[in-house]
């Protein structure tokens, strides 16, 4: 029989020692993700019962040769240790940091390292589709496990399968119920049409559809070389005197949503909007993404884009409730796929 404090019932007594499974939580950021790791905190802070949670304190150095030095300034030992880090630019810079700062709380005695990863990188190179090209997706799993990782989280990954490059359990999670929701909210869906923007989005496209209940279409397009741009070919569905909303997983450049928005123009549809999850966005992009005059550019805070950089239709919506209970459900051994009904 479970041995229950006074003050409390058997149930009491079973969470908090599910609580301390893997040692006491301790938040650690890396210097591309403090806006959203604050926000992670202070939402478990506030609505799970970590009244007293904050960022660890952490130092980061980059010296004149280019070499990063990282310095814990409190210590982890025995702490389930969640540390955020997401790739944005200078990614190189960001990933080295990321294995540096693992290492550093495994040699501190850390009970467990999850690494909290937002947006990965390089996850489009995930097969060999060309000869004598590597697969750096397995890479980087390769690499984070090295390091000393022992769980990690992300959000969208360009395809299922990376997490088949793990040997350590994770969390692959989405933000597609975060982005829909707010469409369902904000959107006359009477006469909208989902657009996926090319057909390696289809599956995720036909979520899209069916969550919101509406017609789907594809553009069609092909890469001719290995440059970031493919050429638009033509549209898959009807989507002439409709309201379409553009989805994806990721943009950069923004030039194949600028091809999409110029073919399902041509064939005469009316508003277009557009939502996807990361942001990388160059400066190139803003520019085309301005060009473009869409009704409403919908993406998520894996990525932080500056206020002063964000276009007047821009709506970012905050991942940082979605991190917080899953860390939360990690530490405390509870089910995450329960938060998606799964």
């Amino acid at each position: 029989m479970s041995e229950v404090s006074e003050s409390g019932n058997e149930n009491d007594y079973d969470n908090r020692v599910s609580r301390m499974r893997f040692g006491k939580m301790k938040l650690f950021c890396g210097t591309a993700s403090p806006h959203l790791a604050q926000e992670i905190a202070n939402y478990i802070a506030n609505n799970e019962g970590y009244e007293n949670l904050s960022i660890g304190k952490s130092e980061v150095t980059t010296f004149s040769n280019e070499n990063i030095f990282v310095k814990l300034n409190e210590s982890v030992r025995g702490r389930d240790v969640y540390y955020i880090q997401t790739m944005a630019s200078p990614i190189h810079n960001n990933i080295m940091e990321m294995l540096i700062m693992i290492d550093a709380l495994k040699r501190d005695s850390a009970w467990r390292i999850n690494l909290v990863v937002p947006y990965l990188s390089y996850t489009r190179s995930d097969k060999k589709d060309q000869p004598r090209i590597p697969i750096t997706a397995r890479l980087m799993a390769n690499m984070i496990e090295t390091a000393g990782t022992d769980r990690y989280m992300t959000i969208d990954l360009h395809s299922g399968q990376i997490q088949g490059f793990f040997n350590i359990p994770g969390d692959a999670l989405t933000a597609f119920h975060i982005l829909s929701d707010y469409v369902k909210k904000n959107f006359d869906l009477s006469n909208l049409v989902v657009v996926a923007t090319d057909l390696g989005f289809a599956k995720q496209g036909r979520n899209w559809a069916e969550t919101l209940k509406v017609p789907l279409a594809f553009v069609e397009k092909r890469r001719v070389d290995n440059k970031e741009n493919p050429k638009a070919l033509s549209i898959i569905g009807d989507v002439a005197d409709k309201n379409v909303l553009l989805v994806d997983d990721e943009v950069n450049t923004a030039g194949s949503v600028v091809s999409a928005v110029q073919a399902v123009r041509d064939v005469g549809a009316r508003d277009v909007s557009f939502a996807f999850s990361h942001a990388f966005l160059t400066d190139i992009a803003f520019e085309r993404l301005k060009s473009l005059k869409l009704k409403e550019i919908i993406f998520t805070n894996t990525l932080h884009v500056p206020q002063e950089k964000r276009l007047s239709n821009m709506t970012v919506l905050s991942v940082a409730p979605l991190l917080a209970e899953v860390i939360v459900r990690a530490h405390e051994g509870r089910s995450v796929g329960e938060l998606f009904d799964e």
